[in-house]
């Protein structure tokens, strides 16, 4: 018997008392796992998200609202960027101290010119604290998913406490699976060759992430 049949059989097992005319969405999925490890104050939370993107060699900031503007102004100088990507929904005020060119989300931008951008700036529609993972889901203040993946630093800005959760079932939760889900465990890298680390193989080599406060 060939690894193809056993893992058929297995199947057929797990689907004996499904009806065959049944879909996917007609037969409940006991999701009785684990939600979190755990209870854990929502600021210890947060401190497990920066842990785990640090680790993920991502930068991590942590600033109130009023200090954001000029953080990223900072952040943008100190690498020396003369263009940013801003999502049409990002808020005009993130960028008001920026003295760059700032380049509209438009369909109309080609890949080259992107490639040409050195910055991009967004927001998130989640983190995952138990994972390092930023999810993006296309809203206005994220745009389109290639905005995130050509350019080669990526500045992404995480409402605390709100937008934080524990696990990957509590952010699925949150999360509308129709929309185009962009998952980032920091930046892009791969080790196919030799297991040597290259990053910037399809996305950013630089992921800063901004732990927004009230």
């Amino acid at each position: 018997m060939s690894s193809r049949d056993v893992v058929l059989a297995r199947v057929r097992r797990a689907l004996a008392d499904v009806p065959r005319a049944s879909g996917p969405e007609e037969t409940a999925v006991p999701r009785d796992y684990l939600r979190e490890h755990g209870e854990h104050p929502a600021e210890d939370t947060v401190q497990l998200l920066a842990a785990n993107l640090a680790d993920y060699r991502a930068i991590v900031h942590d600033i109130d609202a009023a200090g954001l503007p000029g953080l990223l102004a900072h952040l943008l100088g100190e690498r020396g960027s003369r263009s940013v990507v801003a999502p049409a929904g990002l808020p005009p005020e993130w960028l008001a101290a920026c003295d760059l060119e700032v380049v509209p989300d438009v369909p109309e931008t080609t890949p080259g010119e992107l490639d040409a951008v050195d910055s991009v700036v967004t927001g998130c529609a989640v983190a995952i604290a138990e994972t390092g993972t930023l999810v993006l889901d296309g809203s206005p203040d994220q745009g389109r998913r290639r905005i995130t993946l050509v350019p080669d630093h990526h500045i992404c800005v995480v409402r605390v406490p709100e937008q934080v959760v524990a696990s990957v079932p509590q952010a699925l939760e949150r999360l509308a699976p129709g929309r185009p889900l962009t998952w980032i465990s920091g930046p892009s890298a791969t080790s196919d060759i030799e297991l040597d680390r290259v990053e910037g193989v399809h996305g950013p080599r630089t992921l800063e992430v901004v732990l927004m406060r009230p």
